[in-house]
């Protein structure tokens, strides 16, 4: 399948009319509202709803909003309509209505040259899990050695914790390095100060189209038909906070401060095709956890570093979500099934995807083994954590037989960490 809008035909766009994803944009001085990426442009969806051109809500308009939510809550029967219909629109020898009206055609396509992308959907929740084994194990082995790397339930449940909503954001959000306690393991004392560990997580994001009810247990077939679609997400990470916080509840200021997404939700539909299968199981899972068919997918991944001044990028990894040992469909199965109740814009992190070569770890706690082993940068400079100035981007894809699935970039530059000294007054209650 091609499109007359010529530009989503190149092999190499991540946006050619089998994506179609989905976000919010607008253009200086507009209010934001739903779009669909193709190519270099954007399809104003409010204006092809307006236009009487799609038909997502029976009559209700459900794009002129600046948050995908009222779309993603009708499910899937609308979900695939409006899929159709734009195919049906863009692509070549489809319906005329719109290459038969210039006019028309020049409103509804939105160059993304003159956009500004904004969160894509109201998130309502976020959970973060752990679930690639290879990083789990990398991980283990730094902090615990090797003997003891996995603890004793992590082959058996998907482990996560819940993460803050709040401090989502869309990619090109600047992040501010937090501050926090940590402990130097020959002080007796901690200490209070920015992080010095600052790190990513190279990870998927599955956005809940549709809720589930509380008390309710589902099932992963269920789970999978909730999910409305996947983004790129990074889990930026205080790791020298996080080590001194994280026993016994797990993860907390140190996940808190910033996790980034990409402005484009690839939806399930658009990635049917690359299903592939979850690893095989070292230990058999409880039937609840079952999967009915493929439940993973085949998207090629990669981050990269650029400092501050520097030229060029530096490809830090290049791995595949089909790494993951839990499936999304799994891990919102488990979330659910104490009757935890699951709403339309949840977000849960896939958790780090790292693979069993070096070049596929997705963190530089990882790369450069807890900071002992330095990389070295395109530039000559070395890093063992994110300075101030450096940007990070994630970006990924399915390839598909000339053309690609894609999920754009995912990228966020970090700034110094606040001047933060607490007056003596405040200190003393005055």
């Amino acid at each position: 399948m091609k499109s007359w809008v010529q530009s989503a035909n190149d092999h190499l766009s991540h946006f050619p009319i089998q994506n179609l994803p989905y976000g919010v944009f607008a253009r200086v001085g507009e209010t934001p509202r739903c779009g669909a990426a193709l190519g270099d442009q954007i399809i104003d969806l409010a204006l092809l709803e307006k236009e009487g051109l799609i038909d997502a809500g029976n009559s209700v308009p459900v794009f002129n909003q600046p948050a995908l939510n009222s779309f993603m809550e009708l499910g899937k029967s609308a979900w695939d309509s409006v899929r159709v219909r734009l195919q049906e629109l863009f692509k070549e020898g489809g319906v005329d209505a719109l290459q038969g009206n210039a006019e028309l055609t020049a409103r509804v396509l939105v160059p993304m040259s003159e956009a500004e992308l904004y969160l894509p959907f109201k998130v309502a929740e976020y959970t973060d899990f752990y679930a690639g084994k290879q990083h789990a194990m990398n991980i283990g082995t730094i902090l615990r050695g090797a003997e003891n790397a996995l603890p004793p339930n992590w082959l058996h449940i998907p482990i996560g914790y819940n993460g803050r909503a709040s401090t989502v954001v869309v990619s090109g959000t600047d992040v501010v390095r937090p501050l926090g306690q940590t402990k130097a393991p020959t002080a007796q004392v901690p200490s209070f100060k920015p992080c010095a560990r600052l790190d990513i997580e190279l990870e998927m994001g599955a956005v809940v189209g549709t809720p589930s009810k509380m008390g309710e247990p589902i099932t992963v077939q269920q789970a999978d038909d909730m999910i409305f679609g996947y983004v790129l997400l990074n889990d930026w990470s205080a790791r020298d906070i996080q080590g001194w916080e994280y026993q016994p509840l797990g993860p907390f200021q140190a996940k808190a401060f910033a996790t980034s997404i990409s402005p484009w939700v690839v939806t399930k539909a658009a990635l049917e095709e690359f299903r592939t299968s979850t690893p095989p199981r070292e230990k058999e899972l409880l039937p609840y956890l079952d999967e009915p068919g493929p439940m993973i997918y085949d998207i090629e991944l990669q981050a990269h570093m650029q400092p501050k001044g520097a030229a060029t990028p530096t490809l830090l990894c290049h791995t595949n979500y089909n790494r993951m040992y839990y499936s999304a469909a799994q891990q919102l199965t488990h979330h659910a099934i104490g009757g935890c109740k699951m709403n339309t814009g949840d977000l849960l992190g896939s958790g780090t995807i790292s693979g069993a070569e070096k070049s596929e770890f997705g963190s530089l706690m990882e790369l450069t083994w807890g900071g002992k082993e330095p990389i070295t940068l395109e530039g000559g400079e070395q890093r063992t954590f994110i300075e101030d100035g450096d940007t990070l981007s994630l970006t990924g894809w399915a390839q598909g037989d000339g053309y690609r699935v894609g999920f754009g970039s995912c990228v966020g530059t970090v700034l110094p960490a606040p001047a933060f000294t607490p007056a003596l007054s405040e200190k003393q209650g005055a």
